[in-house]
């Protein structure tokens, strides 16, 4: 009886039944895949904090402060010689010695006037000068005025100016009907001296059209305001008689 059971024994029994064997392995592989599948397949069997735990990365950790500026403290320089003058010191030294500083921009204080553009101005003069007097630049002169593109000027002073006159056919008609009188005409002279923009103010109307023919050839003397050519509102009168 040891003999079947101890391993070591000179007359070991084997079984005579290997299919067992594979049943065995085969049964609890199966029994492992089975505890393996069942926490995959079921997940509300296990624990919403603990997946959440093992699903959920953790949170990075927070960035490092940023590092402290650094506070540069400035010692001023003490300057001895402030707008051109030599200011005392304030405590004794033990040693004179001689003062040769470097030189340094001018102060503030020192150069201009009250109420000047710091940093001066194009063509200004050092020191600058109060209200832009002797040696200034000064305010710039006001603008001049633009002359009148048009001026009004009288029937009788434009007459004057007249050096290319057309006279009139008196109309047929209104000789047939003893029809005479002066017609007024509106015009702008244009500055070359033509007739522009004629129309028809007064006088008998036989004669309108005979009075515009005319006046739209005649030419003036160009008119000049500050030696500038300019335009003229004037009137003219075209005069009609039977006589001549």
């Amino acid at each position: 009886m040891f003999d079947d059971l101890v391993i070591s024994s000179a007359h070991p029994s084997r079984t005579h039944k290997p299919w067992t064997v594979a049943l065995s392995a085969i049964v609890q592989a199966s029994l492992v895949g089975v505890l393996i599948l069942i926490p995959l397949l079921v997940t509300e069997a296990l624990p919403k904090g603990m997946m959440a735990t093992w699903i959920t990365a953790p949170a990075p950790p927070p960035p490092p402060p940023p590092p402290a500026a650094a506070v540069k403290i400035v010692k001023p320089v003490a300057r001895l010689i402030q707008a051109g003058k030599l200011t005392a010191p304030t405590v004794i030294p033990k040693e004179v010695k001689i003062i040769k500083e470097q030189e340094m921009p001018p102060d503030v204080g020192a150069v201009g006037v009250v109420g000047g553009v710091p940093g001066g101005v194009p063509g200004g003069s050092a020191g600058g000068v109060l209200g832009g007097i002797i040696g200034g630049t000064g305010p710039p002169p006001p603008p001049r005025p633009e002359a009148p593109q048009r001026i009004r000027v009288g029937g009788q002073v434009q007459q004057a100016n007249l050096i290319h006159q057309v006279l009139p056919l008196y109309p047929q008609i209104a000789k047939t009907a003893h029809i005479q009188g002066t017609v007024i005409l509106h015009a702008i002279i244009s500055k070359d001296g033509t007739v522009s923009n004629l129309t028809y103010e007064s006088g008998p109307p036989l004669l309108m059209r005979a009075a515009m023919d005319a006046v739209r050839q005649w030419r003036y003397r160009p008119t000049l305001l500050n030696g500038e050519p300019v335009e003229v509102d004037t009137t003219i009168d075209v005069v009609f008689t039977l006589g001549g």
